[in-house]
């Protein structure tokens, strides 16, 4: 049986190895490198990492509606993608005879898109997890092979809830694809009016927004968290907010709800704290631009002691 598999971040990692482990992928299907940081040094993804130190060959298109030919040419038996990150024509999609399986970080129809793990804590779900689906043209729309789902954790951020399906997306798929390739599997229709989106993260949504609930800033943060961060401005600097908590406290709401969401109302011990509509959100963790991160006792102590003042305000 021959089997390409697609993906490019580390979420994808773990599911190429098992993968390759139990029934050996023949090509990999990766982005292409890219120039990263202020050196703009050369970077492989993670999944073409893995790729050669596994031993399997990597192609890597710029434009695979384009360039699809080395993947026809293998003849593959089924193709398995996971966070590739490009749309697959449907000359690829339809070629192998057992189909073109996706390994999706959401419970399909909900988030269909690009990031749905980042989108699943912003808006603050109680649950998310993975769904096997055969792949269709339509963005996530194809019909569903198997599920599972796990509960967010309000400690959890993308990086954590990353970590999590990816184990959960690589577990599922090993115990899924023998009815793949038995023929035996079920299939189950997606309910379209219940379908919901989660697009790509866009730059204007790393600014935090103070007009917000505590909850929803707090939960803001944990989405964008490692990466990319969200920040704020003061003075005309930009400081990324790494580690928030939100606190409701009815004394600071009583005694500073006439002054402007965003003002920094408390200096504490290890952070500081911002008003927003219904309280306080205490920053525990920030980076200023171009500088290391620190946590707030730190940065107070040094670049931050006449940024963060009592009474200054966050734009």
């Amino acid at each position: 049986m021959k089997i390409v598999f697609m993906g490019t971040p580390k979420f994808s990692v773990r599911i190429l190895k098992a993968l390759h482990l139990k029934y050996g992928v023949d090509l990999v299907v990766t982005q292409p490198d890219k120039l990263v940081g202020r050196k703009r040094v050369l970077t492989f993804s993670p999944v073409k990492e893995k790729a050669l130190e596994l031993g399997i060959e990597v192609f890597q298109p710029r434009n695979i509606k384009q360039d699809y030919s080395r993947i026809i040419e293998l003849k593959p038996d089924i193709i398995i993608t996971a966070a590739y990150g490009q749309i697959i024509p449907n000359e690829v999609v339809d070629y192998p005879r057992l189909g073109s399986v996706n390994v999706h970080g959401s419970l399909l129809p909900l988030l269909r898109g690009g990031a749905p793990i980042q989108r699943a804590i912003k808006r603050m779900h109680n649950r998310t997890g993975v769904t096997i689906m055969y792949m269709a043209y339509k963005m996530d729309s194809g019909d569903i092979i198997s599920q599972k789902s796990i509960p967010i954790l309000s400690s959890d951020t993308s990086g954590i809830l990353f970590e999590k399906l990816s184990r959960l997306g690589r577990d599922l798929l090993m115990d899924t694809l023998p009815s793949i390739i038995e023929g035996t599997n079920k299939r189950k229709i997606q309910d379209e009016h219940l379908a919901t989106y989660a697009y790509n993260l866009k730059r204007e949504e790393e600014r935090i927004n103070w007009d917000l609930s505590v909850q929803e800033i707090e939960a803001h943060v944990r989405a964008f968290s490692p990466d990319p961060s969200c920040y704020s401005t003061i003075d005309s600097k930009n400081i990324k907010l790494l580690s928030v908590e939100d606190l409701i406290c009815p004394s600071f709401e009583k005694d500073q709800a006439h002054k402007q969401n965003g003002t920094i109302i408390k200096l504490f011990d290890d952070a500081f704290g911002v008003k927003c509509i219904n309280g306080v959100i205490r920053v525990k963790a920030v980076q200023l631009e171009g500088k290391k991160k620190q946590d707030v006792k730190t940065f107070m102590n040094g670049a931050g002691r006449n940024l963060i003042l009592v009474d200054k305000v966050f734009k």
